[in-house]
């Protein structure tokens, strides 16, 4: 989406990169398939078992934060969802906690916590085609954005909406909601989800499969909501989305999801820590705010640029501010403006670089090893308008505290809403529908010997930026919760939310019950769980 991936810019001064199945064809309105029809295909990969002993485990286990290494006794890699169906089926018959991988880009341990002893890495389920039965486009959970974006645009000319770093698995992205540069323009990914095949445990503990879509005479349908923001991991283990935007008529596949943008103007902006006294940093955060409360509605000229401006820690010596403008003779003009209006009064002068780009090839710029190199700590927020002048005097006191040598730490801020905006709240498990901000604090480093202290700033960080609502983003008038696509075990300790409001308030709002609910049919056993998974009702 830029001209450097999104987490090296977040974490570049460390050199750092920084986010099934017995089918019930009775419950389907239309029978759920396998895959694609195709007479003498390649049988899938697997099911492979790899343990301890396997030279293949290492990999298996390194595959995300550092911070966290698995040391399950099993990792069971799996090609389709017969075989996932039976992986769920030892994990539930042995006793085994089981937790499921797609890209492995968790920010906390849901998945590489010790008491998990059964990992279930879905790297051979990676299809996206289209499916005609259904009228959507399939997409299995283990395939990445990158080539979810490859193959639909190449095979078809359209998108899904999805997050800036293609090596992200699509099982988790989509379950959380799903954001990125487009979705100003298009929404989020799960407005444009149609269906999910998910794998789940019923009372008696038999694993199988459950077709779910958002038709509204779908006995499932609850279901397929939970799964449009509900997060991963809370309800089974989703090995196959459709998608197809609603409202479009017809079969034509080209025409069923959004067409991205021939052409983006991709940038980089940075301001310079030297020269800029704590006045023109207040001036570069509350300028970005208030452009974003002034162009946060849908159908806009402005809804086509994205941008993140990355607040730094001192030490790297700059300020970033990274993204798109999609397509268009004015992107130059939308570009211009917007820079001009964030550097109003900031007193040093940015350098820019920009570049035009075909789209594809912006949306598949790599981002290096993914940070899985790394020890990352990270927290989101909402914003419903700009920071107070007390979140100013925090943010400037902790990216600039001599305490703290760390050069990567940060907390971008996200241009959003627009089309997200037009979404009611109960729509989706998504319930953050009047944001103009998204917030990811991070912090990075190697050595594991320093935890105790970034672990602390960060914390400390957060815990000021949210001072006046007991510690953390309280739904208010200026704040909407956190994202579940980046979680917090912190939310949910008394010792850094002080706030009275449940950490499942912050991420779901009203919809938790609703979720509660869901998970109580649908995983009555409680066998899918991990540090912040819905509690059954």
């Amino acid at each position: 989406m830029s001209a450097h991936s999104r987490r090296d810019v977040l974490l570049r001064a460390a050199a750092v990169t920084a986010a099934g199945l017995t089918v019930q064809q009775g419950l389907s309105p239309r029978p759920a398939i396998a895959g694609p029809s195709i007479a003498g295909g390649p049988p899938p990969l697997g099911p492979v078992r790899v343990g301890p002993d396997d030279p293949r485990y290492p990999d298996l286990t390194r595959r995300g934060n550092r911070r966290f290494v698995g040391t399950p006794d099993e990792i069971r890699v799996v090609g389709s969802t017969e075989q996932v169906v039976a992986a769920v089926q030892d994990a539930v018959r042995t006793g085994r906690r089981v937790a499921v991988r797609s890209g492995g880009h968790c920010f906390e341990d849901f998945v590489d916590s010790p008491a998990v002893r059964l990992v279930i890495d879905l790297s051979g389920m990676t299809g996206v085609y289209y499916d005609p039965l259904r009228t959507a486009f399939a997409v299995e959970a283990g395939a990445t954005l990158g080539e979810v974006y490859r193959r639909l645009y190449l095979g078809w000319g359209v998108t899904v909406p999805g997050g800036s770093c293609p090596g992200v698995g699509a099982g988790g992205h989509v379950a959380g909601g799903g954001y990125g540069p487009l979705s100003r323009l298009h929404g989020l990914v799960v407005d444009h989800l149609y269906a999910v095949e998910v794998v789940t445990v019923d009372r008696s503990g038999t694993a199988r499969t459950v077709f779910a879509s958002r038709e509204p005479a779908d006995p499932n349908r609850e279901l397929w909501w939970a799964h449009t923001g509900g997060g991963g991991g809370n309800f089974g283990i989703v090995t196959r989305y459709w998608f197809r935007s609603p409202g479009v008529p017809g079969n034509d596949p080209a025409r069923l999801l959004p067409r991205p943008p021939g052409s983006v103007l991709s940038f980089t902006v940075q301001w310079p820590w030297e020269g800029m006294d704590e006045r023109g940093f207040r001036r570069l955060a509350r300028n970005f705010g208030t452009w974003c409360e002034r162009h946060g509605g849908p159908g806009t000229a402005q809804a086509r640029l994205y941008s993140e401006l990355v607040l730094s820690r001192r030490p790297a010596g700059n300020h970033s501010l990274i993204g798109q403008v999609a397509g268009a003779p004015d992107a130059v003009r939308l570009l211009d403006e917007h820079v001009t209006a964030l550097g109003e009064g900031v007193g040093v002068a940015p350098v820019r670089t920009q570049e035009n780009l075909p789209w594809l090839a912006s949306a598949l710029r790599g981002n290096g090893d993914d940070g899985r190199r790394w020890r990352l700590k990270t927290k989101a927020g909402y914003l419903r308008r700009g920071f107070t002048d007390r979140q100013l005097a925090a943010a400037y006191h902790h990216l600039t505290r001599a305490d703290y040598a760390n050069p990567a730490g940060s907390v971008s801020l996200n241009t959003y809403g627009g089309q997200i905006n037009t979404v009611a709240s109960a729509a989706t498990a998504t319930a953050q529908r009047n944001s103009v901000m998204k917030l990811f604090y991070l912090a990075g480093w190697a050595d594991p010997a320093e935890d105790t202290a970034h672990l602390a700033w960060i914390r400390e960080f957060y815990r000021d930026m949210y001072a006046d609502t007991g510690g953390v983003p309280t739904p208010d008038d200026a704040n909407d919760g956190s994202y579940i696509n980046y979680p917090d075990v912190d939310l949910a300790d008394p010792a850094w939310n002080t706030s009275g409001v449940p950490w499942s308030e912050l991420y779901y709002r009203a919809n938790y019950p609703r979720l509660q609910r869901v998970k109580a049919r649908w995983d009555p056993r409680n066998i899918f769980r991990h540090a912040l998974s819905v509690q059954p009702g």
